[in-house]
Order: C-alpha cells, then structure tokens, then sequence
C-alpha cells in the first residue's frame, strides 16, 4: 500500500471510529506530528473525503469529520488491503496464518509508539 493511503487510511479509520475530532486529538490518537496530520487533513479534504468545520465550543480549533465520499474511500483501501495480504499469505495454510497472526499481535503489543 502506498505510503500516502497508508496515511490517508489511518485517518479516516480513526475518523471513522471516534467521530469528529480536532486535528491535534487526531495526531495524538495516531502518533503523528500535528504538520503531518495537517498535511493529511488537508489533502483529504481537498479530495472530498473528509469536513473541517471550527468547533463550536473552542472556534479557534478545527473539527475533522469524515463524510460519505470519505467512507467508500476507506472501503476501497481496505478492499486493495484486504486483496494484497491474500495474495501475499496466499502460501501459507490456515494454521501457519493465525501463528503469524498471533505473532504480529505479541510484537505490536510490545511495540508501543512514542506520541509524536
């Protein structure tokens, strides 16, 4: 996956699942730098997959929504996603795939990212 849908699909799934939030919640929920998430935020808007609005309750912050283009964007990276790691698992049987399973899981646990 390119590195800009890697980006652009960390956003929009945390949009996705926590609803609006500003771009410096979003930084800190994804470990990204607040220029990045700036970056990122206005390229997806500029796309038309996303909404930044002033918050009501602070009007000197932004609040970043995603909207229904934004969705079926998302769909289509987890689709390419989804289709790419078929192809690259595809020789390895169902045992060997949940042992690489649990071993991805047991280093990102003992992984954990800086906040940037």
């Amino acid at each position: 996956m390119p590195l800009t849908a890697r980006s652009d699909f960390a956003v929009l799934a945390a949009l996705e699942e926590y609803g609006a939030l500003s771009q410096a919640d979003l930084g800190r929920r994804l470990g990204l730098d607040r220029n990045d998430v700036s970056g990122i935020v206005t390229r997806l808007q500029t796309g038309g997959h996303l909404d930044r609005q002033a918050d009501p309750g602070d009007r000197r912050r932004n609040l970043v929504t995603i909207n229904q283009a934004g969705r079926r964007y998302l769909e289509q990276i987890q689709r390419n996603a989804d289709k790419a790691q078929a192809e690259l698992l595809s020789s390895l049987d169902e045992d060997e795939r949940r042992q690489l399973h649990a071993l991805l899981v047991k280093v990102l646990e003992g992984h954990k990212p800086e906040p940037a």
